[in-house]
């Protein structure tokens, strides 16, 4: 069993003031109230405000400048795409905008990786595919299922798809144990890979965009289902 994390007050408050602003109970580009006035409608004192203020700074949902006050960013006008696990954990709704991404960008990285592939990357996405395979349970089969998407974005020869790929295994990070269906299985999970790989090796660029649509609209399909 795993020790349940602690939250101290600081988490609770960030909690809180994320999901309001989120909500739209503090809307994008209004400031908040005075810090000593939020500070007694929380509840808390203004140093664990402070605190709170701190992390939603860091995270991109606010902006304080010093003798005007603290203000709510315009997340979707100019957050980058390091906010979506906390866009995910607060709705659940994103999960289908990030699949399409991970669709078309998924497809576009199996063409690129067709092209350029050297006989080295060829040998390591081999042996990738065969840690899918060798993985033992569900959690594990998964975690070899995204290095060898890393290993394909690699072997693009662009760093960027390498970026995208990262970004969007982090952005369902926070729901990734329902997402473990696709993953029960080390031979099916093998099975499904094998043609994606195939493709790429052969440097068949059409066939492996097409091989890569199949892979991840079937798994997309099941993932899915483990959430709804």
């Amino acid at each position: 069993m795993e020790t349940l994390p602690r939250e101290t007050i600081v988490d609770v408050l960030e909690g809180r003031l994320r999901e309001d602003i989120l909500n739209g109970r503090h809307s994008a580009g209004s400031y908040l109230p005075p810090e000593r006035t939020l500070a007694d409608g929380y509840g808390v004192t203004r140093t664990t405000l402070k605190h709170a203020f701190g992390r939603l700074v860091q995270a991109g949902l606010l902006e304080t400048r010093h003798g005007v006050g603290t203000r709510v960013r315009d997340y979707l006008r100019l957050g980058g795409a390091d906010l979506l696990p906390m866009l995910v954990r607060h709705s659940p709704d994103w999960i289908d905008e990030i699949f399409e991404v991970r669709r078309s960008i998924g497809m576009l990285i199996a063409e690129r990786a067709a092209v350029r592939a050297t006989a080295q990357q060829c040998e390591e996405l081999r042996t990738l595919l065969a840690a899918v395979r060798e993985a033992q349970g569900g959690d594990a089969v998964q975690l070899a299922d995204v290095e060898l998407h890393r290993g394909l974005a690699r072997t693009t020869g662009n760093r960027v798809y390498v970026l995208l790929t990262n970004t969007l295994f982090n952005a369902y990070l926070p729901v990734r144990a329902a997402l473990v269906g696709p993953f029960t299985d080390a031979d099916a999970a093998h099975d499904r890979l094998e043609p994606v790989v195939e493709a790429v090796r052969s440097g068949n660029a059409a066939e492996a965009r097409r091989a890569a649509e199949t892979y991840l609209t079937a798994t997309e399909r099941i993932m899915l289902d483990g959430i709804r």
